[in-house]
């Protein structure tokens, strides 16, 4: 598999899913396992730039394909990814367990194009669940890099 830029070599059983291969196989753990039914987003990677839930997909399909996790979005120098700097800034974590999925999905759904207004961000977002409620500071660290990107 290719994650984050970088070949792997996994041997894994066909049945083995994205999100275990990451986490228990390449020790990659920022994708959280939350319901593991593909209801709360904690999990959400992106796989050849889509968003998909890893605890879902199968390891064995992505054979090939280009698999983007929470620690391969900042800098090679350690530099945090925009979205990763407005979450930060706007507080839009509490406890955190989502947040990796949150951001993946917030970065996604900008380069979608579906972040015109805060309805359509809330839609977008709607896969990815808080239990903390802090979906008003995930949607003002959304606008925020939406508005920096027009500015651009």
């Amino acid at each position: 598999m290719r994650i984050n830029g970088a070949s792997h070599v996994v041997g894994l059983e066909p049945r083995v899913s994205l999100l275990d291969a990451l986490r228990e196989h390449l020790e990659l753990t920022g994708s959280k396992k939350g319901c593991d039914q593909g209801t709360c987003g904690a999990c959400t990677v992106w796989v050849d730039g889509r968003r998909v839930l890893a605890c879902l997909t199968l390891a064995i399909t992505c054979e090939g394909r280009e698999v983007t996790t929470i620690e391969g979005l900042a800098a090679d120098d350690g530099t945090l990814h925009p979205m990763q700097q407005a979450f930060i800034e706007r507080d839009a974590f509490q406890c955190g367990y989502c947040t990796a999925g949150q951001i993946m999905s917030a970065v996604a759904l900008l380069e979608e194009g579906n972040a015109t207004t805060d309805e359509e961000i809330a839609e977008s977002m709607s896969g990815n669940i808080c239990r903390c409620a802090a979906y008003p500071n995930i949607r003002a660290a959304i606008r925020d890099v939406r508005d920096a990107d027009a500015k651009g």
